[in-house]
């Protein structure tokens, strides 16, 4: 019978303390407005959706007003508090729970919710009640607080993994493995198509000049980068005069590298479209044009820059190219007039099948050969050109970016000059460093908007538009950190107006100079741009 004691007494000693346990827990956490409409609630037991309703709106009755509580209780439950602006962070607790213990909890909740919302409002806050929840569930389990920080619930929403960067990179040396493999094989390939139309069975067709040129070419792309090669379309040919032609014919051996591609892409490979070239940065930040006309020309520049934080231009180069196409066979022979205001020093070059001569002394871009033709349906650069110099006047957009240490971390200045008024930027965005673990900075002066993307510890200025009407802006922002850790500022914008004064002024026939009706694009895009 002592040993019978024993054991139930051992018994009631590990029941009191776990009955203690299940009463003193965290039933709820929610952010709800001032008139108690829940934004997002999280419940850690077993409860209604409409207890919680009901809860969260008997809330604002219960606070007395003039009073500088924290908390107030009901007969059931106690509501520990936080204003958030035109928020409340409340936490609905059992009246048994330790007080202490819930306001360390909420002053934790509070914290991590500017870490996804930029704005304690209610619709930032819907924007973002995923990850809010995600992040409640990391500091509260079954009701009951873990033992984590701020820093410990990023990593872990993050859901950081060693192992996960380690298959990654196996992954990918195997893909580049497979790649390799892959285009040995295509140039095997290739080769053996090459000795098939050198044995014989010339096929008639465009002979010469960019013609030659664009056989060549479709075999580079199936070579370097496994795309798969434009099929015909079916179209009556002209009958010619038969003789020895320039032009590249594809042989039977062509169905061996359409089943190749054919069976890359059923083992998961991305194969490119078939118009043989993957798509410019130009496609992907301005939209295309709606209509063309049966001549096109597409003007591209891209920038590349690197300034230093105290002044100083390293290095700034631009590169541009001017692609022509010709989409009707009537429009093939035809001369582009060319306006060359540029005076920044730009160095010029035209494709080896141009008349150099003639563009040197009319700026005229014309086939040495005029009675050849453009190719049909197919881009073809006619001109490019490179700038490359450290003269700091031809900057186009200077950034001046000024962190001052004060006594709770750094205070900020950053403000933007467009020096090229002639061009008009849209969609700029100046992206600063924020260092990791500190929280959202302080904004204080800001033209535009700002986006903080706390997962890339990240800043960013936005600005719709910059011309010589919005030529300048500045930005302030307070955060905790030192003066290095706010470089480097990255720079991103597109424009439709081009950095080199260079254009087509007129497009026209060999033959008569009838002019010729065209379509134009002009694009300047940003490589790099960056401030050190």
């Amino acid at each position: 019978w002592s040993t019978v004691f024993a054991c139930v007494a051992h018994c009631v000693s590990i029941s009191l303390p776990l009955k203690k346990m299940i009463e003193n827990v965290l039933l709820a956490a929610a952010v709800c407005t001032k008139a108690g409409k829940a934004i997002v609630s999280r419940q850690f037991v077993e409860m209604t959706r409409t207890r919680v309703e009901g809860l969260l709106a008997a809330f604002p009755k219960l606070m007395n007003t003039g009073k500088q509580h924290t908390f107030v209780e009901t007969e059931s439950v106690r509501y520990v508090y936080q204003p958030l602006e035109k928020l409340y962070m409340v936490l609905v607790t059992t009246k048994n729970s330790n007080i202490l213990e819930d306001l360390e909890t909420l002053r934790l909740f509070s914290r991590v919710i500017p870490e996804y919302c930029r704005v304690l409002e209610e619709g930032e806050v819907s924007d973002h009640c995923f990850d809010l929840i995600f992040a409640f569930d990391e500091i509260v389990a079954l009701g009951y607080r873990e033992n984590v920080n701020l820093a410990q619930i990023r990593t872990f929403t993050e859901m950081d993994s060693h192992e996960e960067k380690v298959f990654r990179a196996v992954r990918e040396t195997q893909e580049r493995e497979a790649k390799a493999e892959m285009r040995r094989k295509a140039k095997e390939l290739q080769q053996a198509r090459r000795d098939a139309d050198r044995s014989g069975k010339k096929s008639p067709g465009f002979s010469g000049g960019f013609g030659s040129m664009s056989s060549s070419s479709n075999a580079t792309i199936i070579t370097d980068t496994l795309m798969e090669p434009e099929k015909p379309k079916a179209s009556p040919v002209p009958a010619r005069a038969s003789g020895p032609s320039k032009a590249l014919k594809l042989s039977a051996r062509g169905k061996e590298v359409d089943d190749f591609v054919d069976k890359l892409k059923s083992e998961g490979q991305v194969i490119m479209p078939s118009s043989g070239k993957r798509p410019s940065e130009a496609s992907k930040a301005l939209p295309p044009p709606v209509n063309t006309e049966s001549v096109h020309l597409r003007c591209e520049e891209k920038i590349s820059l690197t300034c230093g934080r105290d002044g100083g231009l390293q290095n700034l180069e631009v590169l541009g190219m001017i692609t022509l196409r010709v989409a009707d066979d009537k429009n093939g022979r035809i001369r582009l007039t060319i306006n060359n205001g540029d005076k920044k020093g730009v160095q010029l070059q035209t494709h080896p099948n141009v008349d150099k001569k003639l563009f040197t002394t009319d700026s005229v871009l014309g086939l040495k050969n005029p009675d050849k033709s453009f190719p049909l349906n197919n881009d073809v650069g006619v001109l490019k050109w490179r700038l490359q110099t450290t003269d700091e006047t031809l900057i186009p957009l200077t950034i001046n970016c000024w962190p001052s240490e004060s006594a709770t971390g750094c205070d900020v200045n950053i403000e933007y000059e467009l020096q090229e008024e002639a061009l008009e930027l849209n969609d700029v965005v100046i992206s600063i460093p924020i260092p990791s673990g500190v929280g959202a900075p302080v904004i204080g002066d800001l033209d535009g908007e700002y986006r903080h993307d706390s997962r890339r510890n990240v800043l960013e200025w936005c600005l719709p538009v910059v011309d010589v009407n919005n030529k300048t802006g500045s930005l302030e922002f307070s955060v905790a950190g030192q003066p290095n850790d706010f470089f480097p500022v990255n720079v991103s914008f597109v424009s439709k107006g081009n950095y080199c004064d260079i254009t087509v002024a007129k497009v026209s026939q060999v033959d008569g100079e009838v002019p010729v009706r065209f379509s134009s694009e002009t694009s300047f895009l940003v490589d790099k741009y960056e401030i050190l």
